[in-house]
């Protein structure tokens, strides 16, 4: 017998002065049996960077045709594509095609070293694709977060990240390893 994800449920308090949006959003979300809590507090971080009314977790880890997070247009259409990790070339290349704009967030530091040498060149054909890292000394302190039921605040300014529950908190500046084309 497989498996189930865990559901938390987390009340995200958003306050991002660089495109003054200041919002609260209810999320629920499935950590897959894979995934680190590190990794699903990412999910919420990046979701923080880019929340919108129509921003949406998907299915993720456990579906090759949809990224970690997206936001569809009313007309269906994929506005916004982010995946966080390191994708390979033909993701990219399908995640370009798809998306208005996409976004990856690398983290682990060693392994995203090696996976940006390897494929940066591939990045420059993408006018639409923004690659972001997530330092890990700045980042692992999300996992202590992770509670089934959580209370949390982001604070967003000048590029500099602000992530906390009350009780601990974590200051995030991701580094831009490529911006979209202007």
């Amino acid at each position: 017998m497989a498996i189930k994800s865990t559901v938390f449920k987390a009340e995200l308090q958003i306050s991002d002065m660089d495109r003054n949006y200041y919002h609260g959003h209810e999320l629920t979300l499935a950590r897959h049996p894979s995934e680190t809590d590190e990794r699903m507090m990412l999910r919420l971080l990046a979701f923080s960077i880019h929340a919108s009314e129509h921003l949406a977790f998907t299915r993720g880890i456990s579906s090759q045709d949809e990224p970690d997070i997206w936001e569809k247009d009313l007309t269906g259409e994929i506005a916004l594509w982010i995946d966080l990790g390191q994708p390979d070339e033909k993701r990219l290349r399908k995640a370009c095609g798809r998306a208005r704009s996409v976004y990856v967030y690398s983290y682990a530091d060693r392994a995203a070293e090696i996976w940006r040498e390897q494929s940066q060149p591939h990045w420059q054909r993408f006018d639409n694709l923004g690659v972001r890292h997530l330092p890990e000394t700045q980042t692992a302190p999300l996992a202590t977060m992770a509670q089934r039921n959580m209370q949390l605040q982001c604070t967003i300014q000048d590029g500099e990240i602000w992530f906390g529950d009350g009780q601990s908190s974590t200051q995030i500046r991701p580094v831009v390893w490529k911006a979209p084309a202007a």
